[in-house]
């Protein structure tokens, strides 16, 4: 049965759910609610879904499209005791509404509200702490295992979209859940008909035979019964799957060893309700296939679920700006159209992404240049040594790719890329904090993570058109080489078409000045020349981690009492430990205080909240610099009174 309610516009007022207010808990849901009610509750719940997410803004799309997955996975299983792990987290919004955090919603993604993904700090029903993509068959087993070493009879869910499931942790997991006969259940949210686009009667008669207790009793008495036959046997299971093959694509997954269900129909509430009570009296790993639309329900998400994966809030019409008014670009968009400018004069370039390709801004290069362009989909580690096998052949790849997601492939960035001193670009947007999505999506690691690599490059911009004459200074280099910029726009700089390599391991002074040198990198140049302007201090922009300018360093250490090195990323092992660590190494002795990222995971909210949380906003730098200033002064009195 489907609800065909389609909204085209986001209500600017909380709709009536008389159903929904009274359920706080799945313990509720399954109490207080018949399944003729289930329907229109999903039905409630969309229409909430819709109107807090216009409040507060946050993940859009994929919630809508799971809104019935959800009401039945809480329905028929036992949570929080039985365990629901999502993958990623984009869809579980109406999770959070049926778990306790109805009118939290409202606050999701901002400062100390809800967090944008499950949290297990947040709530016993968010099982699993997730932000990445991949992880959630994984995790699922190893609490379904967990289960069967403590004697425990509870389920294991691990929901998954089409999209996650092209990472090979996702095919590492199933192989091993099926070696272990693991009591689990993978639910393949399929919301772009990836796999398949057949979800009409059959295949729904076809899944409901499938999970049937009656059809498993068949089916285990007659291998029983086969097992001395082996020639029989043998026709019989080729049957068995080319009739499987034409009825249902989950061949392959039955080969694997799971039990494959479906495709089934994902906004058809009573078959998910009839299929997954089947399952659950089920032994062994149980794979079902539900096919569902993104965005289901809201008649503009579903016509555009690239564009409405995520909103805004919902705000009043802003003042018309002046129609000269000059739009900043985004660091993203330079690098985008960088990459064009490059290919278009050099063939040898190519450009690959882990299915980011809005997000990095690779549309008009994936248009203008098909045959080199390669979205390899959700696999870091496959995008980083598919970069390393074609530069091995003379091309000169660019990866571009999160700060956060460049972590998932480290091992082929050091193995396949710097060991072999690899002609590779990266291109690492959202470095530093990111806002809203907080700590599973900070770039907060990555000069630290990269400044230990031999044979490597490492560049931080300040600007717009130092990121674009950067990301040049990398193609010319023969070697492996990052250009690492933050979310965002830039302080809008001018950018220069012409392009030029800047000399390599070289900074520059912004603004001279006494006692205090500030050596900013990336992201805190602007926030620093600010500080230097009250302060009346210097200011370098580094450009380079790796190589240092050792030389400037070593000249403002002799001509200034104090050196500030300020950077965003976390302070251990960052630029500011390379300076500290050259500093030691030459026998120079002068006061050294690293700001950056502290030793901690930073909670979500506006990039300022973050930035302020950091001690890295323009009044906590300044701070920080005179109260170091107030103790060097300390110091030296305290010295000249004791002499």
């Amino acid at each position: 049965m489907h609800d065909n309610t389609v909204f085209n516009t986001i209500p600017d007022q909380r709709p009536d759910t008389p159903l929904l207010d009274r359920v706080e808990t799945p313990e509720q849901l399954r109490e207080v609610i018949r399944r003729d009610q289930l329907v229109p509750l999903a039905r409630e719940l969309r229409a909430f879904l819709l109107w807090s997410v216009g409040q507060s803004g946050g993940h859009f799309g994929g919630g809508l499209g799971v809104i019935e997955l959800t009401l039945a996975l809480h329905y028929v299983f036992n949570t929080p005791d039985d365990r629901l792990v999502w993958d990623v987290g984009h869809q579980a919004y109406p999770h959070k509404i049926l778990t306790q955090r109805r009118e939290q919603l409202r606050s999701i993604r901002k400062k100390d509200g809800l967090a944008a993904f499950p949290n297990r700090d947040e709530s016993p029903y968010d099982t699993f702490g997730v932000g990445h993509s991949s992880t959630s068959i994984s995790a699922a087993l190893g609490m379904a295992l967990a289960a069967r070493i403590q004697g425990k009879p509870r389920k294991s869910i691990a929901v998954m979209g089409d999209g996650a499931m092209t990472a090979g942790m996702a095919f590492e997991a199933l192989t091993h859940a099926a070696d272990e006969r693991a009591n689990l259940l993978v639910v393949l949210n399929d919301n772009d008909m990836s796999i398949s686009h057949n979800v009409g009667g059959l295949s729904n008669y076809f899944a409901r035979i499938l999970a049937s207790r009656t059809y498993h009793q068949v089916r285990d008495g007659s291998k029983r019964f086969l097992a001395n036959t082996p020639g029989l046997k043998a026709l019989i299971r080729r049957s068995e799957e080319h009739l499987k093959g034409m009825l249902a694509p989950g061949t392959l997954f039955e080969e694997m060893g799971f039990n494959y269900i479906g495709p089934i129909d994902g906004h058809d509430l009573p078959r998910l309700l009839e299929v997954l009570e089947n399952i659950r009296s089920l032994e062994g790993p149980q794979f079902l296939h539900v096919v569902t639309t993104k965005g289901k329900g809201f008649g503009p998400a579903e016509s555009d679920p690239v564009g409405y994966h995520a909103i805004n809030k919902i705000e009043p019409a802003p003042p018309v700006q002046p129609a000269d008014a000059p739009k900043k670009p985004k660091y993203s968009n330079v690098f985008g159209q960088w990459l064009c400018d490059m290919a278009a004069q050099d063939e040898r370039v190519i450009g690959i992404t882990p299915a980011m390709r809005e997000g990095s801004d690779l549309v008009a290069f994936s248009e203008r240049f098909p045959e080199r362009y390669f979205d390899v989909a959700i696999a870091e580690q496959h995008a980083v040594t598919l970069a390393a096998g074609m530069a091995c052949d003379g091309a000169k790849p660019v990866v571009a790719i999160y700060s956060t997601f460049l972590q998932r492939a480290y091992d082929q960035l050091i193995h396949d890329v710097a060991l072999q001193n690899l002609d590779v670009l990266f291109a690492i947007d959202r470095a530093g904090q990111v806002g809203e999505d907080g700590p599973t999506h900070a770039g907060a690691f990555d000069l630290t993570y990269l400044r230990c690599v031999p044979n490597m490059v490492v560049m931080a911009p300040s600007d717009e058109d130092e990121t674009r004459q950067l990301l040049y200074t990398g193609h010319c280099h023969q070697g492996p080489a990052a250009v690492r910029y933050p979310r965002g726009t830039g302080p809008g700089v001018e950018i220069n078409e012409e392009m030029t390599a800047l000399p390599i391991g070289k900074g520059r002074l912004r603004r001279e000045g006494q006692r205090v040198a500030i050596l900013a990198f990336g992201s805190m140049v602007q926030p620093s020349l600010e500080v230097a302007n009250s302060l009346g201090a210097t200011v370098a922009d580094m450009r380079f981690v790796k190589p240092l300018d050792t030389e400037l360093v070593e000249r403002l250490a002799e001509s200034h009492d104090l050196l500030v090195t300020i950077e965003e990323n976390v302070v251990a092992g960052g630029a500011g430990s390379a300076v500290s660590e050259h500093l030691h190494s030459a026998g120079i002795a002068v006061d050294l205080l690293q700001l950056g990222l502290p030793d901690r995971f930073i909670d979500h909210g506006k990039p300022a909240e973050q930035l302020a949380d950091c001690g890295l906003d323009v009044d906590s730098i300044q701070q920080s610099i005179q109260e170091r200033l107030a103790q060097l002064d300390n110091g030296r009195l305290a010295a000249v009174q004791h002499s």
